[in-house]
């Protein structure tokens, strides 16, 4: 048979190719062998896969603990305010909101409770005044306006000689605890109507506190 002569340009591109392709696999053997450097850029050794295992065990157990603890302050909050509204409704002294515990405010607000307060009907004299103020008549809306001054003045007198009186009763009932704020916080409950306050009266009217 006849035989063709092969290019020497392509005998040199084979050789060479393999003899690249023996380096590499020797390159990569020896890189296998080799341990990973502690210094390397994660900066420590890879865990093993246990030790991760127990790692994400752990992280999941506090989640849950975290979730729990935070449904249980969760739950005692709202039953601390569950007990809170019923002692608003009921009195019981334990759990009352701060401003409203002790033996001061319980004898600021029987005080109040106990009486006629003109403050508490300035609501609806207010809503009276604001309907005879609206009347296209001047003789009412005249009238309107010297009601007006009138229910402001007696307030202002009522609120001055029961504030008086409170203090006074205080004094002689708690000599020695702390009164502060306790004649202010009266007076704002005469404010309310009698039957909107909170805690609820726990005195009749007349009844001596």
């Amino acid at each position: 048979m006849p035989r063709y002569p092969v290019p020497l340009g392509f005998v040199f591109r084979s050789r060479a190719k393999e003899e690249k392709a023996a380096v590499a696999d020797k390159a990569s053997l020896t890189d296998s062998k080799q341990t990973r450097d502690p210094q390397a850029p994660k900066g420590r050794p890879t865990p093993k896969r246990s030790e991760a295992q127990s790692q994400r065990r752990s992280v999941a157990n506090t989640s849950m603990t975290r979730k729990e603890a935070a449904k249980r302050q969760r739950e005692e909050r709202r039953a601390a305010l569950d007990r809170q509204r019923q002692a608003l409704a009921s009195g019981d002294e334990r759990y009352l909101p701060a401003r409203d515990k002790g033996p001061v405010r319980k004898l600021a607000r029987d005080f109040i409770d106990s009486r006629f307060n003109i403050a508490e009907f300035f609501l609806p004299m207010a809503v009276v005044i604001l309907v005879l103020s609206m009347v296209r008549v001047p003789a009412l809306q005249t009238i309107a306006l010297l009601l007006w001054l009138v229910v402001i003045v007696l307030i202002v007198l009522d609120s001055f000689v029961t504030g008086y009186r409170l203090k006074k009763r205080l004094a002689e009932r708690f000599p020695d605890d702390n009164k502060r704020g306790a004649v202010a916080y009266a007076l704002m409950r005469s404010l309310q109507m009698r039957r909107l306050r909170l805690p609820k009266p726990q005195v009749k009217r007349g009844e001596r506190p």
